[in-house]
């Protein structure tokens, strides 16, 4: 395991019984560095959706708990938030909730001279990704591997 993978799945473990004692789920956990700055990331939803209240209560609890463990010895920032209206779809527990949604796909290549993909999410298995399609090819259902998604998230209408 990577460092990386590390830092987040032992930070996920420490959330795990604040998400519940604080009534939310955790969403997802990452931790990148983004120009010279380390970022630890937490991501909680609920199903009326995280307030401001919500994170800072989380945020507070597992600050104090990763001060406590301390295993992560580079400086870096801790965000709590929601994973947002626009969520990337990252995990299987993702997709499962996201079937029937309407959702966007970008690829790491082209197919038919085309990078991005819109449409409904129809199923999913260790391999590939179903949509049914919206746009130009509106109904036709498209399966993608997973290997040649770089990003899938649900799609926002305005």
């Amino acid at each position: 395991m990577s460092k990386r993978e590390t830092y987040e799945a032992r930070t996920e473990q420490l959330l795990a019984p604040i998400a519940e004692a604080n009534g939310v789920e955790i969403y997802d956990v990452e931790y990148v560095k983004e120009g010279a700055d380390y970022y630890l990331r937490a991501y909680i939803d609920k199903p009326e959706g995280v307030n401001i209240s919500d994170c800072e209560t989380v945020s507070r609890a597992l600050s104090d708990a990763l001060d406590r463990e301390d295993f992560i010895p580079d400086a870096y920032v801790l965000e709590v938030s929601s994973p947002g209206l626009g969520r990337t779809l990252k995990k299987d527990k993702h997709l499962q909730k996201s079937i029937g949604q309407e959702v966007e796909i970008k690829l790491f290549k082209a197919i038919d001279k085309c990078k991005e993909f819109e449409g409904v999410l129809e199923g999913f298995d260790a391999d590939s990704i179903t949509i049914v399609e919206a746009g130009e090819n509106e109904g036709a259902s498209r399966t993608f591997a997973r290997s040649d998604i770089a990003l899938i998230r649900l799609a926002l209408d305005f």
